[in-house]
């Protein structure tokens, strides 16, 4: 690939061309916003004018509704040799097209497992991707030279790819994606007219849960609109266990002591069933999930305390896993759980009190 166009210049696209441009790819931007385009022709992105001919590549990254009428376009014109579109749903717009009578044999339909709360240009970054799945929905009527194209797309992206059948995709994405970006909307949701005491007192769960409720919501629009019928049978999953937890927790004020017990075992059967699937969530670098213990450290709101607790770890011979920052409500200071294979915790631990790190069980 030695030229690419990227038609959508927000997070992805941009974060995209980024990548590619910097690997050597010749990359022209282009948007419906003008200034969109120029901005991040501005970061390194690529050039905003049109390419004098036909491109290696056109890379369509606009919302799920807008895909076809980008891709239907860019192919009648004859831009690229391929194309490929990054929307997060991938059933919808392929159908489209082939409404379209089209010839989808230069087109495959992709995804890329990444984004961040934050839209637009000046959100992206060329390592956006890194180590992420890139979903790749080829048919057997895809062209290999398209295919391999999209593959060296991921490459430069330094992304891990997936091949899935189209209508597959859109479902899991709904489980792992879609449908639990509401459910943390509807729980944010609650937060909105609480009493400001109550606000208060959020801790690291609460801004586990309601972290992603922070996007977009035109966008969000945009993507649930293109995927809504299974996105609404995993929320009429959710409705149920919702509606047997509800009950159960009700047998819990009962006066029975059967019913008492009975809604304890309730509980507990959900609770069980979330510890199930939780540890089905792939682990660091997409390894089964790991047990790790956590080293607690209180440190000052300062600059470079960060950077001072893992020089310390690293002298210690100690590779940190995983870290997690809880702020203290009111107080400039915070607590910093440094994840840890378990062997490893009590050398850490020693090492970073010998260095005057006030540690916390």
């Amino acid at each position: 690939m030695r030229t690419a166009l990227v038609i959508g210049t927000g997070l992805i696209g941009t974060s995209a061309a980024l990548a590619l441009a910097q690997r050597g790819v010749q990359v022209h931007l282009a948007d419906r916003d003008p200034d969109q385009a120029r901005t991040a022709a501005s970061l390194g992105a690529g050039v905003d004018d049109a390419p004098d001919g036909p491109v290696d590549l056109a890379v369509v990254a606009a919302p799920p509704a807008y895909v076809a009428p980008a891709l239907a376009d860019a192919m009648r014109r004859g831009l690229a040799r391929g194309y490929l579109d990054v929307a997060s749903v991938k059933g919808g717009p392929r159908r489209e097209l082939e409404g379209l009578g089209l010839d989808l044999t230069r087109y495959i339909g992709t995804h890329p497992m990444a984004g961040r709360e934050k839209s637009g240009p000046l959100a992206a970054s060329g390592d956006l991707f890194e180590g992420r799945p890139w979903v790749l929905t080829p048919t057997r009527d895809t062209d290999t030279d398209v295919l391999n194209l999209a593959l060296e797309l991921v490459s430069h992206c330094r992304a891990v790819p997936v091949v899935m059948e189209a209508d597959a995709h859109d479902r899991a994405v709904a489980l792992v994606s879609h449908m639990p970006h509401l459910v943390s909307s509807m729980v944010a949701a609650r937060l909105e007219n609480a009493e400001e005491a109550a606000v208060r007192l959020c801790g690291g769960g609460i801004r586990d849960v309601t972290r992603i409720a922070g996007s977009d919501p035109r966008m969000w629009i945009d993507i649930l609109s293109a995927n809504p019928g299974p996105v609404a049978d995993l929320l009429l999953e959710v409705a149920a266990d919702l509606e047997g937890t509800v009950q159960a927790l009700r047998a819990l004020q009962s006066a029975d002591e059967d019913k008492r017990r009975e809604g304890a075992t309730g509980i507990e059967n959900v609770l069980r069933r979330g510890n199930a699937g939780q540890v089905r969530v792939p682990g660091k670098h997409g390894s089964p999930p790991r047990a790790y213990e956590s080293v607690v450290v209180l440190i000052d709101d300062q600059p470079g305390q960060l950077a001072r607790i893992f020089a310390d770890a690293g002298l210690a011979g100690v590779n940190v896993e995983d870290v997690r920052i809880e702020h203290a409500t009111g107080r400039q200071a915070g607590l910093v759980q440094l994840m840890v294979e378990p062997k490893a915790a009590p050398t850490l631990t020693a090492a970073l009190r010998e260095r005057g790190w006030a540690i916390r069980q």
